[in-house]
Formats: C-alpha cells, sequence, structure tokens
C-alpha cells in the first residue's frame, strides 16, 4: 500500500454579519484554472511552516482583505484524485462567524460575492461540495469528516461520519 501524502489546505466559508449570506470566491479569471466557473469558499494550500489556523488567517486575509476573529472547524474532507494531475487532497473545513475588515471586490483567482446560503445550491459548485455545505452551515456541535474520490475529475463516491 502506498502511503497517503496529501496536499494539505483549508477552505472557510464566512458569513456576513446577519448570517444569512455568505462570501464566496466566483473562480472566473483563469481558463487554465482547475476551478475555472466554479464557485468555492476561501482558502488554499498549507506552508510546511504553519498550522492549520495560520494558514486559514493567511489565506482569507489574502484573498479577501478580512480577518477572522470567530472561526469553527465544522469538518475534514480528504478527495483522493483530485488534483490536476489526480494528486490528493485534505481540505480543513471551517465556518467563520466573525470577522474584521471589508472585503476586496476579488483577488487573482477571480470576484468576491456575498451569496445568500438558501441559493448556494443554485451556484456551479463542485458536485461533491453539494454532498456536505448544509453541514457547515447547520447548528450540530458535532464535526463532519468524509472522503470523497475523484477519477477523471468526476466524483466516485461521498461517505463521511459526524463525531
Amino acid at each position: 500500500m502506498t502511503a497517503y501524502t496529501p496536499i494539505l489546505a483549508t477552505l472557510a466559508y464566512i458569513l456576513s454579519p446577519d448570517k444569512k449570506s455568505v462570501l464566496m470566491i466566483h473562480r472566473n479569471t483563469r481558463p487554465d484554472d482547475l476551478h475555472y466557473g466554479k464557485y468555492n469558499g476561501l482558502g488554499g494550500k498549507l506552508s510546511d511552516a504553519e498550522d492549520i489556523i495560520s494558514g486559514l488567517v493567511r489565506e482569507i486575509e489574502e484573498e479577501s482583505g478580512l480577518t477572522p476573529t470567530d472561526i469553527k472547524l465544522r469538518g475534514t474532507i480528504s478527495w483522493p484524485g483530485f488534483g490536476k494531475n489526480d494528486e490528493a487532497w485534505f481540505g480543513f473545513i471551517f465556518r467563520v462567524d466573525a470577522y474584521t475588515g471589508e472585503p476586496h471586490q476579488g483577488n487573482v483567482e477571480g470576484a468576491l460575492e456575498w451569496i445568500a446560503i438558501d441559493k448556494i445550491s443554485d451556484l456551479n459548485l463542485w458536485e461533491s461540495d453539494r454532498l456536505w455545505l448544509d453541514m457547515v452551515f447547520d447548528d450540530s456541535p458535532k464535526a463532519f469528516h468524509g472522503i470523497a474520490p475523484f477519477k477523471d475529475g468526476k466524483l466516485v463516491s461521498w461517505n463521511f461520519q459526524r463525531i
């Protein structure tokens, strides 16, 4: 068996002050982007010199200009076979309930948009995101921990536990 050595990443969903909308990025600037045309939370790869929270805060500040002040880990997801070269990714999924600052209009990856939580399912999302996004926004005290393998750019299966 080969050692599992995924790319570690963070993904955050930042709530508006009234908790009815979430700040998302519309990946619409680079046609060669694996995520081109899709909507996603904010985040990215962890560097080898930072812990998960430091990486999350850095990514949010770089991508949006916001500094999170209330961060909740909502879950983790393993995405074997997801990347451009079928790399494995492992994501720490967060909800940000409070922040300081004002968001940018966008960044090199795309435009930032406030989306009503009840309208997220209308967006162009990765198919796996539709399976777990509700758990990011619910009030359960339990985190979810899932696996969503991809093959040839398509979701193969989904399995998760909440603990």
